[in-house]
């Protein structure tokens, strides 16, 4: 017989991420050949970018790991959209990516009503959608390959 808890544990939380990560990797020789290699561990990246009071203007955060850039978020302020600002923040974050981090892939998700297009110009390609996620909206999952 089991209990079943549903409050908020983040110490439990920590010991299930430990738990699953060591599970994956006794199941996976793709993720044992990862250990000892600068790719073994999950790596923060982010990119700011300030105006010239210091107010932020946008950013990029994301994360690399197993040769991949993940990007989480990337905002550009209403005041400088059509700048160009994203995509520097977007190649700059690739660039620390390939060249300090040796990452050969990207992968991010974007909303139908954010920037699918301005991915795409970027050399990103869509591989897959998630409908109404939320409800009415279209979630893309793209990639990239660099090189």
């Amino acid at each position: 017989m089991f209990r079943l808890e549903t409050e908020v544990d983040k110490d439990r939380r920590l010991l299930l991420g430990e738990r699953l990560h060591r599970s994956n990797r006794e199941r996976s020789p793709e993720l044992r050949a990862l250990l000892a290699t600068p790719a073994e561990h999950e790596l923060p990246l982010e990119v700011w970018a300030m105006d010239g009071r210091g107010v932020l203007a946008g950013g990029l955060t994301g994360r690399t790991w197993a040769y991949w850039l993940h990007v989480d978020l990337l905002w550009v302020d209403d005041r400088h959209r059509g700048s160009g600002l994203g995509s520097q923040l977007l190649a700059e974050a690739e660039r620390v990516a390939v060249t300090d981090r040796a990452c050969t892939r990207s992968r991010l998700e974007t909303w139908g009503f954010q920037a699918p297009g301005f991915y795409r110009k970027r050399g990103y390609e869509v591989i897959g959608q998630v409908d109404n996620y939320p409800p009415g909206v279209t979630e893309f999952i793209l990639t990239k390959t660099f090189g």
